[in-house]
């Protein structure tokens, strides 16, 4: 009995929100409207996060479209992990307890790869690895899936836009096939102006809000703005919209991160073109039931 008034309340709120919603014809036409779903650090609310077992259960869930990050270690090596430091998400203390505080860029390739990056998030998930990017790439290659490659921290790593685009290169993502499966993406609005300076072919996107009276500048370099979805407006969407970008076509606004039905439908009322989601299943359910309402 509380199931039921439970699942009622949600669909209540969720009928609630969508009469609130602009009318769908407003927002790029990726499905008659509907947002592309992309799955934050792989369905990382369902395996650790940036890791294959994180891209392979989107793929499995039917995802095309994965959200990564990279970092670069002490011997130069490209290696996929959101934060700074190894702590949040590997066993390193006790791997290596005299090595505080523990970060990317102080460790070797072998040294990370000795790590259980998969314990923290469950026991099923004991022994799993930090990808290196080259075999987050192979593994992307393998599952027929599309990349929004996020360069972390690029102050950190001085050179590392010019690196991630080496390591693309060799593994053949910037021929035709795949330019229409990738964007490099960065909060660092200056990495994202030196990747379309050496890559022109290569779609980016400038993660953040820009105000208004920036955008036109940014729109020479970036296809996308990405901004976290509670800075939405109907306004600043629009706005960012009704520019071209660098390949002739108007800028798009992917939001983040983007978990909750009611958040989802929402920023869908805002037009973006696209949600990045660690839950990118039920992200999907709220979609699909407002896109097949009556």
């Amino acid at each position: 009995m509380h199931a039921r008034a439970v699942a009622a309340t949600a669909s209540a709120l969720l009928g609630l929100v969508a009469l609130l919603l602009p009318v769908p014809g407003a927002r790029a036409d990726h499905e008659a409207g509907r947002p592309a779903v992309i799955a934050h650090r792989g369905a990382s609310a369902l395996a650790p996060e940036n890791t294959l077992a994180a891209v392979d259960r989107a793929r499995r869930l039917g995802f095309t479209w994965v959200e990564n990050d990279v970092q670069r270690t002490k011997d130069g090596v490209l290696v996929v992990l959101h934060d700074a430091g190894l702590a949040r998400t590997t066993d390193v203390e006790r791997v290596f307890p005299g090595r505080s505080p523990w970060r990317v860029r102080d460790f070797t390739a072998a040294e990370i790869a000795r790590l259980d990056a998969g314990s923290w998030f469950g026991p099923r998930f004991a022994g799993t690895r930090v990808p290196t990017l080259r075999q987050y790439l192979a593994r992307l290659e393998r599952n027929r899936q599309s990349l929004l490659l996020e360069i972390k921290n690029p102050e950190l790593y001085p050179g590392i836009g010019h690196q991630v685009l080496r390591e693309l290169g060799r593994a053949g993502w910037l021929d035709r096939r795949h330019l229409s499966r990738l964007v490099i993406q960065s909060f660092h609005a200056p990495t994202i102006r030196t990747v379309h300076r050496l890559r022109p072919a290569v779609r980016t996107a400038v993660l953040g809000s820009p105000t208004i009276a920036e955008l036109r500048t940014y729109a020479r370099f970036t296809d996308q703005i990405n901004p976290q979805h509670l800075r939405l407006t109907v306004g600043y969407v629009a706005a960012v919209q009704r520019l071209r970008g660098p390949h002739g076509r108007p800028v798009e606004v992917c939001a983040w991160t983007v978990d909750r039905p009611v958040d989802a439908l929402l920023a869908a009322g805002y037009g973006v073109d696209c949600l990045i989601t660690n839950r990118p299943d039920v992200v999907r359910r709220a979609l699909s039931a407002f896109w097949t309402s009556p």
